[in-house]
């Protein structure tokens, strides 16, 4: 958005033809760009966040897919140690 400032002179030298002169100064300001640069930031720390959560609850199914493997490890080491017995106790 431009800012305008209006500026009026008026000559006070008596030889000067009468009349007055105005002098229009435009500025401009930052145009919108810190709004778009906070949100591109906005965007990337969301992002950002999203993904983290996403790697962390690949992190805990990949632990509870390991420990449900050792748990089945462990029952068939029972078993099999069970079987033996069940044989050794036939002869």
């Amino acid at each position: 958005m431009a800012e305008e400032t209006v500026t009026t002179e008026q000559s006070a030298a008596p030889q000067a033809a009468p009349g007055h002169t105005t002098i229009i100064r435009e500025t401009r300001t930052g145009g919108g760009t810190g709004i778009v640069l906070a949100v591109i930031l906005l965007v990337a720390i969301v992002g950002g966040i999203y993904l983290f959560s996403q790697n962390s609850s690949e992190s805990i199914k990949d632990n509870a897919i390991a420990e449900a493997a050792n748990d089945v490890g462990n029952a068939a080491t029972k078993v099999g140690d069970a079987a033996q017995d069940a044989v050794q106790q036939d002869k």
